[in-house]
């Protein structure tokens, strides 16, 4: 990157300087103090701001499509906040575009961490983030989403400078500051010639470990660079994301576990759109029904009383696994066979008959081999055209492995000779 575009580019500092002036001032200037340039935005809008911006108020109403008059006569706390956000986001995407961008920090409570963290949402992943946040020791999943956010609890209230704040305002401000400083000197290492290989997509559970790691290996060893996402919820959304985003060449979906959670009501759902990016997108994947035994809760006493009859697994003492039933399983097996089915580009769709995790074996906690046959027959029933392989092994067996990142391979290679045609 040229001197020129260097110097222009700064930290941008996100703040309603209405309420939050002293504050944001402080870690401006422990940025300033450590060689960061910075840029003050203030998302305020009901209050007088108590310091001067560099992006005004008025600018980021704009860039909302609004204005801070109109927000002003609303009067309405809840669409100032939608109406700062978008306009916060949107004065984020245009400078990262124009090359200013060195990293985004933000400070607030349930507001500020939600316009901060939607302007972050417009960054690509390696730019440096970081959300000084109330909210931050509770659920923070909405706020950090699939993105590379790092969210630092405020102990306190972000309101005044005081013995805690002073130090916990400090410590953000010197992880910003040393993350764009590494950053900047970590250039030759973040650009290894290994990264310039083609990307595969694969999913895994602990359950699913030794599948995915030999699939994985065998896959590096064609040539690919593979990124596993662990099936938590969070994974699965990341890598749709990316999928859409266009880095990936091929996927290999073993644990589609989180549309159980989706369906049952666990606490590691993806969500709805979950197995359609590849789809859409035209990519390949062999997609196989890694972990579909199971349904996510937390520590035993927080699973719904609705469940408490039911078969469960203690993984550890703070994550109980619920089996999923053959009625279950048979609308998951219809999801995954229409969701496959309705895939632009070339997919496949393997079964592992002897069982589809760890503890889905013989003698297994979780064997049900009436659940599986529920599962597979559905999906016998819904994929369509899309090719179905049945294997008489177990997922984690490493036949199933080696065929599995075989097929992908094969899809993929499908594609490059289309594409050279």
């Amino acid at each position: 990157m040229n001197s020129v575009l260097r110097a222009k580019m700064s930290v941008y500092l996100l703040c309603t300087l209405d309420t939050k002036g002293p504050e944001a001032s402080f870690v401006r200037d422990c940025l300033r103090e450590m060689g960061i340039a910075v840029t003050l935005v203030d998302t305020g809008a009901l209050g007088q701001p108590t310091i001067a911006a560099d992006v005004s108020r008025e600018q980021v109403f704009a860039a909302a499509g609004t204005s801070l008059a109109e927000i002003a006569a609303k009067n309405d706390r809840g669409t100032a906040i939608t109406a700062a956000a978008k306009g916060a986001a949107e004065i984020i995407r245009q400078a990262h575009a124009a090359g200013k961008v060195d990293g985004v920090i933000a400070l607030g409570g349930s507001a500020g961490t939600t316009i901060g963290t939607t302007a972050m949402w417009t960054l690509p992943l390696g730019v440096p983030k970081v959300m000084v946040s109330t909210m931050a020791s509770g659920q923070t999943r909405q706020y950090v989403g699939d993105k590379d956010i790092c969210m630092l609890n405020s102990v306190v209230d972000i309101a005044g400078i005081n013995r805690i704040s002073r130090k916990i305002l400090g410590e953000a401000a010197a992880a910003m500051a040393g993350m764009v400083n590494a950053l900047k000197n970590m250039q030759s290492a973040i650009r290894n010639p290994q990264s310039d290989r083609p990307l595969i997509a694969a999913t895994m559970f602990g359950v699913t470990t030794p599948c995915v790691q030999r699939a994985r290996q065998l896959l590096e060893e064609a040539g690919y660079e593979v990124l596993v996402f662990h099936a938590t919820g969070n994974g699965g959304q990341a890598m749709e994301s990316l999928i859409r985003d266009g880095l990936i060449a091929g996927v290999l979906d073993i644990t589609t576990t989180e549309l159980a959670d989706e369906l049952v009501g666990g606490v590691l759902s993806a969500g709805p759109t979950r197995l359609t990016a590849a789809g859409e997108c035209g990519i390949p994947q062999v997609v196989s029904v890694g972990a579909l035994d199971m349904v996510n809760f937390g520590p035993p006493e927080t699973v719904p009383e609705k469940f408490k009859q039911r078969k469960f697994h203690q993984h550890n003492p703070t994550v109980t696994l619920m089996r999923t039933t053959a009625e279950e399983n048979a609308k998951l097996g219809i999801e995954i066979g229409r969701k496959v089915a309705a895939a632009k580009g070339p997919a496949t769709i393997m079964l592992p008959l002897r069982g589809v995790s760890a503890i889905d074996a013989d003698g297994k906690s979780f064997d049900d081999p009436a659940a599986r046959k529920s599962l597979y027959d559905a999906i016998r029933a819904s994929h369509g055209s899309v090719e179905l392989i049945e294997m008489d092994n177990h997922i984690n067996d490493e036949s199933f492995a080696v065929a599995a990142a075989k097929k992908l391979l094969e899809l993929i290679g499908s594609v490059k000779q289309i594409g050279r045609g």
